[in-house]
């Protein structure tokens, strides 16, 4: 196995290792991933309050659950006018395949003057994967409370996941170029390896920053979209590395059961957002993962939790979706 770099040697570049600005083949697969997602997001119309839509390319065998919670949102907002989006609360319940479309249901559940509910089904030849609810409100302007941290390192002193996948061990080299070939349509920067790319095991919150590798139209509801579907990325990750048992992805398989997101602000996530994340508990064969999302300015702009099944791989069920 090579020696794992230091944060500061990773950083530095090296063949395709720096993404925006380099030209490099990354660069152009990010940006071309972001395109693809952008299509993903733009939702077909089925007749009422019903879409059409597909799905990236398959990154993890099945569909991201992310896309998955970033297409309900946009379909509920789809049905809404001029509230924004407060919360969504999605339950995954079968895997998705990425090559066959996807069809999304909108229950109009709730109407008030200043907020609004919408209950989402999204099926696949006929099979329910996800059922979420959105809600909606007026999100009137207020006093907000900036968040006061220490010494935090810059974003571009951090190393891309990208660096970590190209120093992971050679029994997950397979794995790990998927993240440099089929990239996310992210900037994703962190300090230590992710334990799918060979971290290892440490209690503790940790933190990644993360953005769009360029700017986006479509107002606060594309970015909250972009934000909801960036907010999978790692939690799993997360509930293995903090685990109080030896687990890794040789031996057990993590799965999301469920993942809620709460907006508490409008967004701009071209720009840097740090996504701190720690394990909150575990019991049997579940965690839960919260998740705190600060912009570069220090406001609080978005919370997640997530319960993940953590289970040896001879024990998996057909439930879930890895992420």
């Amino acid at each position: 196995m090579r020696p794992t770099p230091t944060p500061e040697a990773a950083a530095r570049p090296d063949h395709d290792a720096l993404l925006l600005g380099s030209g490099s083949p990354l660069e152009a697969a990010t940006l071309g991933a972001l395109d693809h997602l952008q299509q993903v997001l733009t939702l077909q119309p089925a007749g009422t309050d019903r879409f059409r839509a597909d799905s990236e390319p398959g990154r993890f065998g099945r569909i991201f659950g992310g896309q998955l919670v970033a297409q309900a949102l946009t379909a509920a907002a789809a049905t809404v006018a001029e509230l924004a989006p407060h919360s969504i609360h999605a339950m995954f319940l079968r895997p998705g395949d990425s090559a066959a479309p996807l069809d999304i249901a909108v229950d109009r559940t709730r109407d008030g003057r200043t907020m609004s509910a919408r209950q989402v089904v999204i099926r696949q030849a006929g099979r329910v994967l996800v059922t979420a609810m959105v809600s909606f409100d007026t999100n009137p302007e207020c006093s907000e409370a900036v968040t006061v941290e220490g010494s935090v390192t810059a974003p571009e002193a951090l190393p891309l996941l990208q660096h970590w996948a190209q120093q992971a061990p050679r029994e997950l080299a397979g794995s790990a170029s998927t993240w440099v070939d089929t990239p996310p349509p992210l900037e994703m920067r962190i300090a230590d390896a992710p334990i799918f790319l060979g971290g290892t095991q440490a209690g503790g919150a940790r933190s990644l920053w993360m953005r769009l590798p360029r700017p986006i139209d479509g107002g606060p509801g594309a970015h909250a979209a972009m934000l909801a579907y960036a907010s999978d990325y790692l939690l799993v990750d997360t509930a293995f590395r903090a685990h109080p048992e030896p687990v890794g992805y040789r031996t057990h398989r993590g799965l999301t059961l469920d993942h809620t997101i709460w907006l508490h602000r409008p967004v701009r996530f071209d720009q840097w957002h740090r996504y701190t994340q720690q394990i909150v508990a575990a019991a049997g064969h579940r965690a839960v993962v919260n998740g705190t999302i600060i912009d570069a300015a220090g406001r609080h702009v978005a919370s997640t939790a997530q319960e993940v099944l953590v289970r040896p791989i001879a024990e998996l069920p057909e439930q879930g979706d890895t992420a």
